[in-house]
């Protein structure tokens, strides 16, 4: 980490995290996710419509069996998304900065070798049969193992292509790979309205389109970044590919604790259903589903405008800013807040509308959901302060330290308190280890930062 050692740099440090600009680009990140959610939800109706009429109840169970394998998959990126970010994020001349065209070049490399290796995963449980044990029985027999196949090699070849969204995010625009990505569902229409108006078979393989989509999708939001930073992406590719003469930089660092958040937050956060399925009934798992399925675009959108934190956050750390998050995570709470609550005065019409009436929402459910949606908020700013390889290793250990509190309170909780006893474990396991751990760790480090500038 670079840390100052002038008094000349003074302004700059003291400006390092200027909080209107920031919270700007929030919200535009914020705005655009907003605009794309209800968008998207909209047409994926019209999908859904169009497949079970047209290619029958069969085909769309297994279109939403296979892309789900997608939401499996949070960590296919190996962690290098950090790399990325960071070297990106920190650095004032990207097209040109040695240190981002090292950290490229490893991470192009680790990815193409991740999707050789997913990719001859996907053919070896295809030639040995074992889809059909995996996937249980929404997999449709005789296509249905080539199809998967086909999904998950797809998975794998959008994997390098995802560097162009890190590297978007890393020079502060991610808002463009969100409204980029928020074509996905557009595209996928389109082109099922293309196969049925050819009158195409292609019922089973509709999942097909879906990953082509992201996969396209993912070209452009590279070719976009590539612009952004001309000629570094193309003297990055150039030095992955010889292999024997160019080395690369160190990614592993920030990595591998990336990867570690990516495979444990998953498991903590959405293993409420997996919880009440087994310790509570029918009506009480559907009574979740319908809560979550109205908070959760809430976090959609604190994800989208947190991200945007983590290179303004990369540059003021590598200017020696001792300048507090605490600000942000306020505003970002109080953002949550009022989209929550919000959320929670309309929800008996919005459950009666989605149900029926057949489903009510008790008010424990609604308020544990509304508490969850604050601390999340609290929590982004946070989490994006800490990506340096410190930061997100203390991240990575707390979070797999959480993960017995969060699943074994959420399981306890879920007998007496039914649907809300998940949400409770949920909101206890990220206040604990996500907004009280965090904060007593930047408390820290802004001390250290601190001691280290009066010393130099």
């Amino acid at each position: 980490m670079v840390t100052t050692t002038g008094t000349t740099e003074a302004p700059a440090v003291a400006s390092a995290v200027p909080l209107r600009t920031t919270l700007l680009g929030a919200a535009r990140s914020g705005g655009v996710r907003m605009l794309v959610l209800p968008v998207s939800a909209l047409l994926g109706v019209v999908v859904t419509r169009l497949i079970v009429e047209n290619y029958g109840t069969a085909s769309y169970a297994q279109y939403g069996l296979l892309v789900a394998i997608g939401t499996l998959l949070p960590f296919a990126d190996l962690g290098v998304s950090a790399a990325v970010m960071n070297a990106v994020g920190a650095s004032d001349h990207p097209s040109t900065d040695p240190r981002v065209r090292g950290v490229l070049i490893t991470s192009l490399r680790i990815l193409v070798g991740g999707a050789t290796v997913v990719s001859l995963v996907a053919v070896a449980i295809t030639v040995a049969g074992l889809w059909p044990s995996l996937l249980g029985p929404g997999l449709m027999p005789g296509s249905g193992p080539l199809v998967a196949m086909a999904c998950l090699i797809l998975i794998a070849v959008a994997m390098p292509f995802g560097v162009g969204q890190r590297i978007l995010a890393g020079l502060g625009k991610n808002h463009v790979s969100i409204a980029v990505n928020g074509f996905q569902t557009p595209l996928v229409l389109t082109a099922l309205a293309l196969l049925l108006w050819l009158d195409v078979p292609a019922g089973p393989a509709v999942a097909v389109l879906a990953y082509g989509a992201t996969l396209l999708l993912a070209a452009v939001c590279l070719v976009l970044a590539a612009r952004r930073i001309r000629p570094m992406l193309r003297a990055a590719v150039s030095g992955a590919l010889r292999v024997r003469t160019v080395t690369g930089g160190r990614v592993l660092d920030v990595a591998w604790p990336m990867l570690v958040q990516m495979i444990a937050l998953p498991i903590a956060m959405q293993t409420d259903r997996i919880v009440l399925s087994h310790r509570a009934g029918t009506d009480t798992l559907a009574e979740y589903n319908l809560a979550a399925q109205m908070f959760t675009p809430i976090w959609a959108v604190i994800s989208a405008a947190g991200v945007t934190l983590w290179p303004v956050f990369a540059k003021a750390r590598a200017r020696g800013s001792t300048d507090s998050p605490a600000s942000m995570a306020l505003v970002f709470g109080g953002m949550a807040a009022l989209m929550a609550v919000g959320i929670a005065l309309a929800s008996p019409f919005l459950a009666d509308l989605a149900s029926g009436g057949r489903i009510e929402l008790g008010p424990l459910l609604v308020v544990s959901f509304v508490v969850l949606m604050v601390l999340q908020g609290l929590k982004y700013p946070l989490g994006m302060f800490m990506t340096d390889a410190r930061g997100l290793r203390f991240q990575a250990l707390v979070i797999v330290a959480m993960l017995p509190l969060n699943v074994g309170l959420s399981w306890w909780l879920a007998g007496p308190l039914g649907a809300a006893g998940p949400v409770i474990g949920s909101a206890v396991g990220v206040l604990c280890s996500q907004v009280v751990a965090n904060a007593l760790y930047i408390r820290r480090e802004l001390r250290r930062r601190a001691a280290a500038g009066a010393t130099a």
